[in-house]
């Protein structure tokens, strides 16, 4: 690292109402280095570098870049700095084709000033190939898997070719083998000296991309370390302000009857002869790689993708589920793993939260208005939803506590099946205890748990079964301590 910081952040301030986000906060970044910075949900990482990337004006503090004092003032600006941004929110237009999207607002045009669709396409294939991405570029976004939109967000910065590049939770929609392939790409490009910072909450993370790591809580920057003195107790201890006792705190249940049973479940190109069962107070995790056929099936379960054959009973019945309304008439909830998909931004946390109970708490077509109010205290209480206001619009949360409401608005709902698509996408490593306490608590309630996981050590510590799925059927099914990381990943290679 040179002598001098690239980039130099002085006494960095911004208050939104009720909330003090950033508090004087200190940071640098060196030419050629990946400087992680981790956090709980809400303690300032995202308002970082979303002032760094122009999106979001300071209050107060000193932007120094290369020298020279700056006032950031929009998105375009920082890229003319030389500041490129990949948002833990995709910022991507479904309707437009990937080479458009990885070159919005800079289409390269011909000689004859008409765009150079042939140029843009192949341009978009050498971008998408350095990140090992087989996506067609004349395909629509909307055609594409969350984990391929996030790769497809990730090749439009690279594209830019800036000097400083803000990844925020790059990883957190991706597969343990595309994150691999993330990982390469940050160290290829520490390699070339360009300067990177990089939010995670991915503890194991840190090692593999990073040289120094900044702990903030409550917007208060906490400490500054060498990544080779920053192991994981200490982090943990900086971000929470406490010892965490247990990561995975799985407690022993003793599983009732079967709550769903699936049988030869079959969608033409999607799933073939798929067979499960949960069990009342039982948590079942399904694991896969991306396209393996894991969130087709929970959308088939909740009326959102239409089964060709096979039989799907709860508590004993056969059931045809052809909508999400049926599917919630008959106690089934389903947190999807685009938290966008079940949530209205511009609503309240507490109008989110009961966004499912509506029925619950009305009467004669009228909300109970008291009602709504005491569950949605319980769970902003419960959850600790940062800021714990449930008037606050859902918008001006963070992406974790987002996550957190998500949550929240099934177990209000009381469903007896709770269908959790990656339920700690975006959660930090206190939070993620909490929600498997909530697990263990819901369980010993005779809630019956499927939860699809791409975090191996997660799953396998709190599944009580797990089923792996490989090209939509099942390809194996494992009792509690039964396997180990590497035996569950060739089951789905």
């Amino acid at each position: 690292m040179s002598e001098k910081p690239l980039l130099r952040l002085e006494a960095i301030d911004k208050s939104f109402p009720g909330v003090h986000a950033l508090d004087h906060v200190d940071f640098d970044l060196y030419k050629g280095e990946t400087h992680v910075l981790l956090g709980e949900n809400g303690a300032g990482k995202s308002t970082l570098v979303k002032i760094l990337s122009g999106s979001l004006p300071k209050d107060s503090g000193r932007i120094i870049l290369r020298g020279k004092q700056v006032k950031i003032t929009s998105p375009y600006h920082a890229r003319s700095l030389g500041i490129g941004m990949v948002y833990q929110e995709l910022s991507l237009i479904p309707s437009l084709s990937v080479a458009e999207n990885i070159f919005l607002g800079r289409l390269p045009k011909s000689r004859f000033f008409f765009v150079d669709w042939p140029g843009i396409y192949k341009k978009a294939q050498q971008i998408l190939k350095r990140l090992n991405l087989n996506i067609d570029p004349t395909v629509s976004v909307r055609n594409l898997g969350l984990a391929e939109q996030q790769l497809v967000e990730i090749a439009k910065v690279l594209s830019l070719n800036e000097e400083i590049l803000l990844f925020d939770e790059p990883t957190s929609a991706l597969s343990e083998e595309e994150r691999q392939q993330l990982f390469n790409l940050v160290n290829e490009l520490h390699e070339r000296g360009i300067s990177i910072i990089y939010i995670s909450h991915h503890l194991s993370e840190v090692p593999l991309v990073g040289q120094r790591v900044t702990v903030l809580r409550d917007g208060k920057k906490i400490a500054t370390l060498p990544v080779n003195e920053a192991d994981e107790d200490t982090i943990i201890r900086m971000m929470v302000g406490r010892e965490l006792k247990e990561q995975f705190p799985k407690e022993e249940t003793s599983p009732g009857k079967p709550i769903l049973k699936v049988q030869g479940l079959e969608i033409k190109g999607g799933l073939h002869n798929v067979d499960l069962t949960l069990h009342e107070g039982e948590i079942v995790g399904i694991f896969g790689l991306l396209g393996a056929g894991c969130t087709t099936l929970v959308r088939a379960l909740f009326g959102l993708e239409k089964i060709d054959s096979g039989e799907i009973c709860i508590n004993g019945k056969k059931v045809n589920i052809s909508s999400p309304e049926e599917a919630i008439r008959l106690g089934l909830g389903y947190l999807t793993k685009d938290r966008k998909d079940g949530l209205i931004h511009p609503m309240s946390v507490l109008s989110n939260i009961t966004l499912a109970s509506l029925k619950k708490i009305s009467q004669l077509g009228l909300l109970k208005q008291r009602k709504e109010q005491r569950l949605g205290e319980k769970y902003v209480d419960e959850l600790r939803i940062q800021p714990p206001d449930w008037a606050r619009k859902l918008i001006y949360l963070s992406g974790g506590n987002q996550q957190k409401v998500a949550l929240s608005k099934w177990l209000c709902s009381g469903s007896k099946i709770l269908i959790f698509d990656e339920p700690t996408r975006g959660i930090d490593v206190g939070t993620k205890a909490e929600i498997f306490q909530l697990f263990n608590k819901l369980a010993k309630q005779g809630v019956g748990i499927l939860m699809i996981s791409s975090e191996l050590p997660e799953i396998l510590a709190m599944a009580d079964r797990i089923f792996a799925m490989r090209r939509g059927t099942v390809t194996a099914e494992y009792r509690r301590g039964e396997t180990t990381q590497e035996k569950l990943l060739k089951s789905v290679s």
